[in-house]
């Protein structure tokens, strides 16, 4: 098996349950057809990536477009976000990884080079990790399990990358930073897509 290991959280794609603050603008239907736009493009970026690949649902384990020849299938487990990432690189570093990378399925900007990239960084740094502009981050790398790094973080608030650095800098973890992307969260981030969805 190979030793670099991609994490994929994704949410199970049900009306109302996924880009609630998208939603409140264009309703349930039409931000689940977002949703899942945003699950191909990821999909897309994996599989051209050589690595072992992990999807992480939120609720229950999906029999869908994620092959199960490609992608191993688990389910979250945790009651924070922060939780649920650090399960994820414990059970893949068991599982024999050396370099794990953790991604969403929110960015539309993301591509295969940019995770690429990232497992080329951890050949020589601790740590690499994507900003969003949001304050958060798209990408979370590292060679071997640092659970210090899920704790103490407001998810899903504009410190959240801020406070990462911090952990690194304090604990002397050398990192990459990778380039700044968006996430699709609000209604403000739509224009990323209208052109693929042809509004």
């Amino acid at each position: 098996m190979n030793e670099k290991h991609l994490i994929i959280f994704v949410k199970n794609p049900v009306a109302g349950r996924v880009k609630t603050r998208l939603a409140a603008g264009i309703g349930n239907q039409k931000a689940l057809e977002i949703y899942l736009h945003l699950l191909a493009i990821t999909r897309t970026v994996a599989t051209k990536i050589n690595c072992t690949r992990h999807v992480f649902y939120s609720d229950e384990i999906d029999s869908d477009e994620w092959d199960e020849d490609q992608f191993n299938k688990h389910l979250q487990k945790g009651d924070s976000l922060g939780d649920r990432m650090n399960n994820a690189f414990e059970t893949v570093f068991t599982l024999g990884a050396k370099k794990a990378v953790i991604i969403g399925s929110d960015c539309p900007e993301l591509t295969s080079e940019i995770v690429d990239s990232a497992f080329k960084a951890l050949a020589k740094k601790e740590i690499a990790i994507g900003p969003a502009k949001d304050g958060g981050y798209y990408l979370l790398g590292m060679q071997k399990p640092l659970p210090f790094l899920f704790d103490d973080k407001q998810w899903s608030t504009d410190s959240v990358f801020d406070d990462t650095i911090v952990d690194l800098m304090e604990n002397r973890l050398s990192y990459e930073r990778l380039p700044v992307l968006s996430d699709l969260d609000t209604i403000y981030d739509l224009h990323l897509l209208k052109g693929e969805l042809g509004n």
